[in-house]
Formats: C-alpha cells, sequence, structure tokens
C-alpha cells in the first residue's frame, strides 16, 4: 500500500507538472557531473524544479560510482540522508554501482527505482509510465549500448562535456568496462553543437570528459586530435581543458594543438598507475614506464608553464618494497605537478581480485602517505616556479572562510578575500606565495 501511493505520487507530478521539487548527488568522475546535470535538465523539461540535495524533495536522483569500496558505502550513507531529509520521497540510483549491483541496491530501504547504463536517460518516460511496471530495476544490459551525449550546465563555474563513453582496455584492476560497456563516441558535428550551447549560457570554461577520450573515433574515423582542433574554432569560449587522458594516446598532434591554441590550457592528466613495468604488466596496461617518461618530457619540452598531473595505484598485489620504489623513482625523475594517489581497492569479478600475492593494509597506507607527500611538494615546487608573476585566472563561485578561489590556465589554485564581483569571471592576478594550506595568495590588478 505505502509503495503503491509514492507510485501514484509520482506520477501526479509528472502529469500535472506542478514544479514538484527534485534533488541530485552526484559521486565520482567529471563524467558523472556531466550526466547528472543532463538528466536535471530532462527532469526540468517535465515540470520539476531542482533544488538542493540537503533540502526536502519529492524526489531524489544518486548518480554513483563504483571505482572504490567506499564509493559504494559513500552511496548508501546519501540514500539515508535522502530518506532522513524526505521520508516519503521518491529515490532513484543509477551510475556505475547500479548497473555492477542492481539487485544489491533495489533491497536498501528506501530505493524506489534502478537505472543501468541502458536506462539512466529515460527517467522521465518511466516516471510516467511506472504504474505500468511493477519492475524496480531497469536497463543493466550491457551489450550493445547506444551512446548518449551529455554536459553540465549551470552547476559549476565550468562545464563538463562527454565526448565518448565506455571502454576497451583490459585493465585488471578496473570494473568500467563492466558498468559502462564498450568505448562508443559522440559525433564531431554534435560535439561541437553542444559546445556552442554551452558558450551561449556564458561558460566560460569547458572540460572534455570521457572514460577513455584519448580513444575517440567517430563514424567518419575521425580521432581525438581532430576534434579538440574543430573545438578550438568554436567561437566565445575562453578555455578548454582536457581530462584524464591514457598516455599510449597523446599522439604529437594533440601536443602540438595544445602547444599552439590559446584555448587550451596548459594542463594535462596523463594516469601512471605504477612506475614499475612489472606491475604495469599486471595491471594489462598499455605501455611501459619508458614510453611514459617519453612522453611527460615531450609535453614539458614543448608546451610553455604546463601543468601535469598523474594517477597513481599503490598496493597493487605483488607489489614489494622494490617495484614500490621504482614508482617513486620515476616520479621524482619527472616534470610532474601533483598526483591523485589511490590506495588500490579490490573490486569484484576484476581479474587483479584473484591475483595473489596481496598487501597488507598497513603496509598500502603507509606507501600512500608517501606518495601524498611527494605530491605535496610538486605541487608546492610547482606553484612556487610562477611566484611574482602574473597570471590569468578563472574565479569559481564557491567562498570559504571569507576567500574566493580560482585557477589559473595551468591548473594552480589560488585564493582572494571574497568579493562577489569576481564570481565566474577571468582575472589577471599577480601570484604572491603559496599560503600554508597549499594554495597560493594573489593580488588582482585593478
Amino acid at each position: 500500500m505505502f509503495q503503491i501511493s509514492l507510485l501514484d505520487v509520482i506520477l501526479y507530478f509528472c502529469n500535472m507538472l506542478t514544479g514538484k521539487k527534485a534533488a541530485f548527488y552526484t559521486l565520482g568522475c567529471k563524467l558523472n557531473f556531466s550526466e547528472t546535470s543532463t538528466i536535471g535538465r530532462q527532469l526540468e523539461e517535465i515540470g520539476f524544479v531542482k533544488t538542493s540535495f540537503d533540502k526536502p524533495a519529492d524526489i531524489y536522483i544518486i548518480n554513483t560510482c563504483s571505482v572504490t569500496s567506499n564509493a559504494n558505502k559513500e552511496c548508501r550513507r546519501i540514500i539515508r540522508k535522502a530518506k532522513k531529509n524526505s521520508p516519503n520521497a521518491f529515490i532513484v540510483v543509477t551510475g556505475c554501482y547500479a548497473q555492477l549491483k542492481p539487485k544489491e541496491i533495489s533491497e536498501i530501504y528506501g530505493v524506489n527505482l534502478v537505472l543501468g547504463a541502458r536506462e539512466k536517460f529515460n527517467l522521465p518516460f518511466l516516471l510516467k509510465n511506472i504504474n505500468n511496471s511493477n519492475k524496480k530495476i531497469h536497463g543493466c544490459e550491457i551489450n550493445n549500448l547506444e551512446y548518449k551525449s551529455s554536459f553540465s550546465l549551470n552547476d559549476r563555474t565550468r562545464s563538463f562535456l562527454k565526448v565518448q563513453d565506455g571502454c576497451n582496455y583490459p585493465c585488471t584492476y578496473c570494473t568500467i568496462p563492466l558498468a559502462r560497456g564498450k568505448s562508443r563516441c559522440d559525433s564531431i558535428e554534435n560535439i561541437i553543437k553542444n559546445a556552442e550551447l554551452i558558450v551561449s549560457k556564458g561558460v566560460k570554461e569547458i572540460v572534455i570528459t570521457g572514460v577513455n577520450i584519448g580513444d575517440f573515433k567517430d563514424k567518419n574515423n575521425k580521432n581525438f586530435s581532430e576534434l579538440i582542433c574543430k573545438l578550438d574554432q568554436v567561437k566565445g569560449i575562453e578555455r578548454y581543458r582536457i581530462s584524464s587522458i591514457e598516455p599510449n594516446l597523446i599522439s604529437d598532434e594533440i601536443i602540438n594543438t595544445v602547444k599552439k591554441s590559446k584555448k587550451f590550457m596548459p594542463h594535462f592528466h596523463i594516469p601512471l598507475q605504477s612506475g614499475s613495468d612489472v606491475i604495469l604488466g599486471k595491471m594489462k596496461r598499455r605501455y611501459q614506464s619508458k614510453l611514459y617518461k617519453n612522453v611527460i618530457n615531450k609535453i614539458a619540452e614543448q608546451v610553455p608553464n604546463v601543468s601535469i598531473g598523474a594517477d597513481v595505484i599503490v598496493g597493487f598485489p605483488g607489489e614489494t618494497d622494490y617495484e614500490f620504489k621504482k614508482t617513486l623513482e620515476l616520479i621524482k625523475d619527472l616534470p610532474l605537478s601533483y598526483l591523485h594517489v589511490f590506495p588500490y581497492s579490490e573490486r569484484e569479478n576484476t581479474r587483479a581480485a584473484k591475483m595473489e600475492d596481496k598487501i597488507e593494509k598497513q603496509i598500502i597506507s603507509d606507501r600512500t602517505t608517501q606518495l601524498i607527500i611527494l605530491s605535496n611538494k610538486l605541487q608546492h615546487n610547482f606553484y612556487k616556479k610562477f611566484a611574482n608573476t602574473k597570471q590569468n585566472v578563472l574565479f569559481e563561485s564557491k567562498q570559504k572562510d571569507g576567500m574566493l578561489f580560482g585557477f589559473t590556465d595551468n591548473y594552480i589554485k589560488v585564493k582572494t578575500p571574497f568579493n562577489k564581483d569576481l564570481i565566474k569571471t577571468k582575472q589577471k592576478v599577480e601570484l604572491i606565495d603559496v599560503d600554508l594550506d597549499g594554495i597560493m595568495k594573489v593580488n588582482i590588478e585593478n
């Protein structure tokens, strides 16, 4: 009786279009943010009004990640939070965790609908027709998925524009191919159209995102290098950033485009995962340390003032002290600006989960700490190089402790006393020095 009542209420919302409230929560990557925003606009088109997740709402949509076990735990916490905010709300869970564990999620108290990869963008239709089905789980078939374009808008200072989805790489630690299917891409024409729409809304920075964007190849066999050349010609956009891209897919043409462009920022994020060729082999990565080193050095030599970040996985099965030392030595030998450090997290249905030579949690923790300390040093040294120079900064909309934050073209985080007139504006600033919190203090030119 309780469930039927909820379904009737949702049907009423959709049919009457009376401005019922929808709240959204996104876990995980930039790609998820682009998709959440797209779902949000779909619901607005049928009459819903977006509201904060911390406030009461009639429907909550939770877009999940499943890269680590913590993401799964966080999903459960967010569901509980939604029920606490609005006990009678309708709760929808989608995203990678929903694709991988639909039955498990459907049994969590309060969850009314679970949407897999095939149906995540069909929520308005499902809400309108939910009385015709008692199914709680929809769209978890992973084969032959269609490409669905998406981008974020009005949620943050920058927009995340999806150009590619899925992955064909067999990395032994990763569940993404299971959660998102095979690699597939948007057309360049549609990507350009979306970029122009984003620009028309006053957005100054677009982040190009996907699961494996370097693998981009559209129906006309145009590759990622050709895509960014076309994007570079879009009028009105001030900044592009390329999100994480595999080192073996970074061509000379991509480097040259970023080097010559006034719109593509001097900033790359290139996953390393390990500096040991033995571990890279066990991970089934498609490069070894020599290739990685050559790519990083080539970018640093050719792109002035470039910032280069890297992902590193710590404690992969078989990572001895010697193999970990290889990672430390390689990182120290490279012109990297920062690291994203991930303690290895065992995921079901991956080849790595069946491997022997598991690493003790305390060892993983100690190695993670070492790399975080190294990352802080790399970032501090990179920031210091630009002290007393003038740089362009795009300021964010959020403030904290009376300060407003932003990023330079080459991804140096800066702060200045809050001034509402600076929000979402691009300013020429003088970088002064790195503060104790690791953020650069600036003076703003009048």
